[in-house]
């Protein structure tokens, strides 16, 4: 059973990384071809970092992640302990409310953020189609992804250490943060790794809120597949897989470390 075992979870990762594998392999091919061998170069790599157009799309997918997931990281914080704060039944609301947003449709969410944004524009002469409203409906689909993770861990922390603080002097800000945030933090750190993601991979809702002005990477990606898309879109897959492995790796190093070290300071405390 163990080699069966084996063999079946060797064939899901080869289903899900051969394709990856396959186009880090086609970025530094030396032609165009995307089935056929003609050589290691770096020419897919020189020409990404030559064209504008995609350099563009890529500052606004990275600035839009950034922002929003720092928006999004704070806001979402601070509902879920506002939201742990509530009693069980209306805390049980607020979150079949949360993951409403979750199990809809993107198609859904990006039209409805398109007819939300021509209202108001239409109405009051703000928010056109731009950056402003790429990056509002960012934030706003990624608040809930960070309320997801920091719930667990509002539920596992001692509800008596904040009360604690408060009785010792400490106002409810400092007492939050130095007792609640850092019982938290992985979870508001998985949170913020999240809501990164989802901003990096969206493109529906991108699609519908983004206009003409400030495209990510996704919505060029997808303009450019009416014409053809070339290698460079191999190269810079290539180094964005790459800067994402390498984030992941350092937060999980950092998670365990900071685990080892609490596992001592509880061993020496034992003593």
């Amino acid at each position: 059973m163990k080699t069966l075992s084996r063999i079946y979870n060797g064939l899901i990762f080869l289903f899900l990384y051969a394709p990856i594998v396959v186009l880090i392999v086609f970025s530094f091919n030396d032609s165009r071809s995307r089935s056929v061998w003609h050589g290691f170069s770096l020419r897919w790599y020189e020409e990404l970092f030559r064209d504008d157009e995609i350099l563009n799309a890529l500052i606004v997918t990275l600035t839009v992640a950034v922002i929003a997931t720092i928006a999004a990281t704070v806001i979402g914080t601070a509902a879920a302990v506002g939201i742990h704060g509530m009693n069980s039944k209306l805390r049980r609301v607020m979150m079949a409310v949360n993951n409403i947003p979750m199990v809809n449709p993107e198609i859904v969410t990006g039209i409805a953020l398109l007819l939300m944004f021509a209202f108001i524009y239409r109405t009051t002469g703000l928010f056109q189609l731009g950056y402003g409203t790429l990056l509002i409906s960012h934030i706003t689909f990624c608040i809930p992804y960070v309320v997801l993770q920091v719930m667990p861990k509002l539920r596992q922390m001692n509800p008596h250490m904040y009360e604690a603080a408060l009785d010792l002097g400490c106002r409810p800000v400092s007492a939050f943060f130095k007792v609640m945030l850092p019982e938290i933090m992985p979870g508001v750190v998985t949170g913020a790794l999240m809501a990164f993601t989802m901003s990096l991979d969206d493109f529906v809702i991108s699609l519908f809120t983004s206009g003409s002005s400030a495209q990510n990477l996704s919505v060029t990606i997808y303009s450019m597949v009416k014409r053809r898309v070339t290698p460079e879109i191999n190269a810079l897959s290539t180094l964005m897989f790459g800067a994402v492995l390498i984030l992941l790796i350092l937060v999980n190093v950092s998670q365990i470390r900071g685990q080892s070290k609490a596992r001592r300071m509880g061993v020496m405390a034992g003593r």
